[in-house]
């Protein structure tokens, strides 16, 4: 039973530095200090320590010698590899999504869109709010086992998918995968949602928009 408890541990530490990965609180070349974690998650250093090692060996953090673990930088050819692996898991999900999504999925992602649309290009809520409506594509797909591999993969993006599209475009992109939720049209949905993806700059970091 304690090693149960004890990877338990590991693993809801590994989770929640993802998600500070995700949102872009901890940052590229952003050091991490054992200590500082295990006080702010509220465990010992030894499932923080576990956890870090199991980031490093997929990518997330590195280890140096003389500075211990930080975040790692993105490098532009995984970036665009990175691209190519979200279009085809997302519009998987999607095509998921248009045969089990409801009403209420649907309102809260037109409300999203709307919201991000009457944002300027340079307001950061957008991000966030890009983000919640991707996720609830997913969540609508029901499956735990994709919802758990995006979650790793905008994780490995730092932050997000960062490209130069306008909010205006994205958010009249995303209408076009609205309406095939809307229509129930897998096919539809899985194909608007990978132009959306593929058809986006991933090289250029200096905006933030999918």
């Amino acid at each position: 039973m304690a090693a149960e408890g004890y990877v338990s541990k590991t693993d809801l530490v590994a989770a929640l530095i993802r998600e500070l990965v995700i949102t872009g609180e901890l940052t590229a070349g952003e050091q991490l200090r054992q200590r500082d974690l295990a006080q702010r998650f509220g465990v010992s250093q030894t499932p923080v320590r576990e956890a870090m090692r199991r980031l490093e060996s997929e990518g997330l953090l590195v280890c140096d010698t003389h500075r211990g673990f930080t975040v790692a930088a993105p490098e532009r050819g995984r970036v665009e590899e990175n691209f190519q692996i979200r279009a085809a898991l997302e519009s998987l999900g999607a095509s998921l999504a248009a045969c089990k999504i409801d009403a209420a999925g649907l309102a809260r992602l037109r409300g999203l869109n709307d919201q991000m649309r009457a944002l300027p290009d340079d307001d950061p809520s957008y991000a966030e709010l890009n983000r919640e409506f991707h996720f609830t594509v997913y969540e609508y797909a029901r499956s735990p086992l994709l919802l758990s591999l995006m979650r790793l993969l905008w994780a490995s993006l730092h932050g997000g998918p960062r490209v130069t599209r306008t909010h205006a475009e994205s958010a009249r992109q995303h209408d076009e995968i609205l309406k095939a939720l809307t229509d129930g049209d897998a096919a539809g949905a899985s194909a608007r949602t990978y132009q959306h993806i593929m058809g986006a700059d991933p090289v250029k970091e200096t905006e933030t928009d999918p």
